[in-house]
């Protein structure tokens, strides 16, 4: 087994993690039990490791970074707003 194919199933399990809490969170637009600080932090912690995976030419930190941005962001975009409409939903 080839070391990248190691790096791929990890990229994808890890993944797919984030998905079921970014469609609970755009379905049931609650964001209470979702801690602001921590996903902020998170989620530019995803963003530079991309941007790492992208500069070194690394295929599994790229891919398992460019697509947990995705409901990262989703769930980070909805808090603040939550946050700053003044009321948790």
């Amino acid at each position: 087994m080839e070391v990248d194919s190691i790096g791929y199933v990890a990229a994808a399990l890890t993944t797919m993690s984030f998905f079921p809490q970014a469609i609970k969170t755009l379905r049931t637009d609650d964001t209470r039990s979702i801690s602001l600080s921590m996903y902020f932090l998170f989620t530019i912690g995803v963003a530079i490791w991309a941007v790492f995976g992208l500069l070194s030419g690394n295929g599994p930190v790229i891919l398992a970074n460019g697509f947990t941005l995705i409901p990262a962001s989703f769930v980070l975009q909805k808090k603040i707003r939550h946050r700053l409409l003044g009321g948790e939903h």
